[in-house]
């Protein structure tokens, strides 16, 4: 979080200076907050249309309500809302801004190929997600990645309309000025979403850690990833602006580049941690 704070403070003073004017970095970042603070009151309800969610009630499913129901009161938090998402692939994510306005959804996939014990290990990896403020965290990471790439963005297009006077004006430093704005605003996009990645798999540990300890038995959890990632289907409506949430990549894609850009630590890595905490 201190090195998105301290790109973005970079990235506003290297181009004021270039254009002596520091108006459209103030623009920039008004329009930025605005658009995700609309995500941060939102962005669970569209996650949850997204992926085909529907709202469970107890009377349909009271065995998992009950799981949810009494993992929460172990937990301290308040019952959040059941989804269910019909498909085959077994994955569930955690949405809404605090605890007091969060909901679950679990895919029928993972309902019917887990047993109770897993079932409660995954629970509770989302449970702690929600304890842990992470959908709140990962907005604030969002809103910081737009500002960025708004500030970027400003940059570029302004120095090909030709805006900011002439460089042979402010000498040498000026150049260099220009120079370093025109390499960071290349490249500053793609720094801000390495953090935001980072950030995403931190709280991933953090999620599976809390989980094991609400459940006091690590093993479920470990042994529903390892069924996870051996599982043959991927989400049919699975999208890459939400992938971030789910338990586990909905792509199950494997590379050294795909991993340097995963939403989630590597699954063995995963399992091993859970595993040295038994």
């Amino acid at each position: 979080m201190a090195s998105f704070f301290i790109l973005v403070i970079i990235l506003g003073w290297t181009f004021s200076q270039v254009y002596e004017d520091s108006s459209f970095v103030i623009i920039a970042v008004i329009f930025s907050v605005i658009m995700n603070l609309w995500a941060y009151y939102y962005s669970d309800k569209v996650a949850l249309m997204s992926s085909g969610a529907k709202l469970l009630k107890k009377k349909n499913h009271p065995k998992l309500y009950r799981l949810v129901e009494n993992l929460s009161i172990a937990s301290g938090l308040p019952m959040p809302h059941i989804y269910l998402i019909r498909d085959p692939a077994m994955n569930a994510f955690a949405t809404g801004r605090d605890p007091r306005h969060a909901s679950i959804a679990i895919t029928t996939g993972l309902v019917e190929k887990l047993n109770k014990v897993e079932l409660e290990g995954v629970i509770a990896h989302e449970l702690s997600h929600i304890g842990n403020y992470d959908s709140r965290l990962m907005t604030i990471t969002v809103v910081l990645v737009g500002i960025i790439a708004l500030l970027s963005d400003f940059f570029i297009r302004m120095r090909i309309w030709g805006r900011g006077g002439d460089s042979r004006e402010g000498g040498q430093i000026k150049i260099i000025l220009l120079l370093v704005g025109l390499v960071l605003a290349i490249l500053s996009p793609l720094f801000a979403k390495l953090i935001q990645l980072a950030i995403s798999r931190k709280r991933e540990y953090l999620a599976d850690a809390s989980g094991a300890l609400l459940t006091r038995y690590p093993e479920g959890l470990a042994k529903a990833l390892e069924k996870i990632a051996t599982d043959p289907y991927e989400l049919r409506r699975a999208n890459h602006a939400m992938a971030h949430l789910y338990i586990a990549d909905p792509y199950k894609k494997e590379s050294w580049l795909n991993n340097l850009f995963a939403t989630h630590p590597p699954v063995a890595a995963r399992i091993k941690k859970l595993r040295n905490m038994a």
